[in-house]
């Protein structure tokens, strides 16, 4: 799909390699953004191209739609998102792969971004699950994810490897779709 979403303060666009020079310009150097990703840190654009570009070829198979997220007072990308490991036969969806530049952090950037996205999972593609993951050592993307209205499921042992070699367990959480007007309504009254 080609979905644009377009908020207040942020537009989600689908993802292009052209992307890469304004995300590695916000993001590329920052370490504590790179700190729980499972890409190394990218050194140049060409590396960030090359991040992208894994995602982009996942579009293809029809496993993840990413979006760049672009920041409406600028018209610069800052970060990106994504649906991934979609299932339309069973109307559940995961949503990561959320990445922004620390500038954008504790600011009206990922309430508005979660609430494009679940409106669109749940009202346009009327999906009955969305679900998110974290490391389990993130806690500032934990306490983030339980203020959207997510429930806690569980944690998934030795879930992947970083690219320092050490184990991530994966800590899971989901809305369901009975839950979306009462985390929709949370989302909206912080926007």
């Amino acid at each position: 799909m080609n979905t644009t979403l377009t908020g207040k303060v942020i537009r989600l666009e689908p993802l292009h390699e052209s992307h890469a020079s304004s995300l590695f310009k916000y993001l590329g150097n920052d370490a504590e953004v790179w700190r729980w990703l499972l890409h190394p840190i990218p050194g140049d654009v060409v590396e960030m191209r090359d991040i992208l570009s894994s995602y982009i070829a996942q579009r293809e198979t029809g496993w993840r739609e990413p979006f760049a997220v672009i920041d409406l007072a600028t018209g610069d990308a800052i970060g990106t998102t994504s649906f991934m490991d979609i299932d339309l036969a069973n109307r559940n969806l995961e949503i990561g792969s959320t990445f922004y530049s620390s500038k954008f952090w504790r600011s009206a950037v990922n309430t508005e971004a979660k609430l494009l996205l679940l409106t669109e999972a749940f009202e346009v593609r009327k999906m009955i699950r969305v679900s998110l993951k974290t490391d389990h050592l993130n806690t500032r993307s934990q306490a983030a994810i339980l203020r959207i209205g997510a429930t806690l499921e569980g944690t998934l042992r030795h879930h992947r490897i970083r690219p320092d070699g050490t184990l991530r367990d994966s800590v899971c959480y989901s809305i369901l779709v009975d839950e979306w007007p009462a985390a929709k309504s949370a989302l909206l009254s912080r926007s």
